[in-house]
């Protein structure tokens, strides 16, 4: 994307249902999306607690995507309470559920509702065969960016986003001519491309973290899985590299004659991860959040991959070929965009074989932030 633009110009995710869409390359996040459920349930039980008779629970899932992972806050939530109602720790009986779930107004949102019909025949069947208690609960599709208000003020009770808050609203201005073939931090990358990233995440987490606390309840609480870093003081290590190894497949298009040098100089990606200090650093100055609970987890690039280190059992090529997929789902129509949708197909087939060879030499890892934030009063 060039400097400026908004993330809301540009779908940055593919949508449908076919072998390069989100839906189908969404693994990485669910496996992720396993290791907040202990964070979660603590969350939502404490909710419940502080509901008042026949208050609803209203909870909202901030850039919900489209695909298998969709639903997973709304089931996760529902077994939560209803354990809780099953087990008389919910002091209403009759407590009813109601979702948003958010993206940019370009979301796949039909696939959305498809998941959510197969979802609701599978509960009334699970339901009616194990005599489980079914807690009435509401869905609702909800468009737009949440670097804006999106709903009343005190309205939500609890916030949730997953993989999400690491896009940034827009391109850090005025870094077109400095970055030169990099398209994110790069350790080639002047201090003041560093500087404009890290300015814009300020900028749109301080936006975020107001308009949540403004549509909060007293008691709300807002939990956050963010891809991140571990060193305060190398932005350009871990994640980074996913970036040199695609900024060096449009490179070589470059010298091939297939992208004009200007085009790739002029295209940086709107993403940003922080460390926890940076996260830190935000809720310290606007003093609207208290951080409840934190955790931190690390996970493989290539998530069919188990293997803890460099072994001569995972096949490297394959695991180049399945990252350069998901990243394709999540950056393909950005790239387009830039570039022309006819490099594409060739784009991540170099970026295949670059993570093939970066996995011969180093087994570099994902970092994971998860975050639960209780409003301050």
């Amino acid at each position: 994307m060039e400097a400026g633009m908004a993330m809301e110009q540009v779908l940055p995710t593919v949508g449908g249902g076919g072998e390069t869409s989100y839906a189908s390359n969404s693994k990485l996040q669910g496996k992720s999306w396993l290791a907040t459920m202990p964070m979660l349930g603590y969350a939502i039980r404490e909710l419940c607690g502080s509901l008042r008779p026949a208050e609803k629970l209203v909870v909202v899932d901030l850039g919900c995507s489209s695909g298998p992972n969709t639903l997973l806050v709304v089931s996760e939530v529902l077994k939560v309470v209803g354990d809780g109602v099953a087990s008389r720790e919910v002091a209403s009986p009759d407590l009813e559920v109601q979702f948003f779930l958010n993206d940019l107004s370009g979301n796949d949102f039909n696939q959305v509702f498809r998941s959510l019909d197969e979802y609701n025949r599978r509960k009334e069947a699970e339901g009616e065969e194990m005599g489980r208690l079914r807690v009435p609960y509401y869905v609702a599709g909800l468009p737009g960016s949440f670097y804006r208000r999106l709903l009343p003020c005190r309205s939500v009770h609890f916030f949730h986003s997953s993989h999400s808050v690491h896009w940034l609203s827009q391109t850090p201005q005025g870094i077109e001519q400095l970055n030169k073939r990099n398209i994110y931090i790069a350790e080639s990358s002047p201090p003041e491309v560093v500087k404009a990233y890290q300015n814009q995440h300020q900028k749109d987490f301080c936006r975020f973290l107001e308009c949540r606390y403004a549509e909060l309840t007293d008691e709300g609480r807002t939990m956050l899985m963010i891809p991140g870093r571990k060193n305060h003081d190398l932005p350009y290590h871990g994640i980074a590299h996913l970036f040199r190894l695609l900024a060096q497949a449009l490179s070589t298009l470059v010298s091939e004659g297939t992208i004009r040098e200007e085009k790739l100089e002029s295209y940086n990606v709107p993403l940003y991860y922080p460390s926890l200090e940076e996260i830190e650093a935000v809720l310290g100055r606007q003093g609207l959040f208290g951080m409840e609970r934190t955790d931190m987890i690390e996970a493989n690039w290539d998530p069919f991959d188990e293997s803890e280190d460099l072994s001569s059992s995972v096949d490297v090529e394959q695991s180049g070929k399945n990252i350069a997929k998901y990243m394709r789902a999540a950056l393909g129509p950005m790239i387009a965009h830039h570039f022309g949708e006819e490099v594409l197909d060739e784009v991540f087939s170099k970026y295949a074989a670059n993570l093939s060879g970066h996995l011969l030499q180093e087994k570099t890892k994902y970092v994971f932030l998860i975050i639960l934030l209780k409003k301050k009063v």
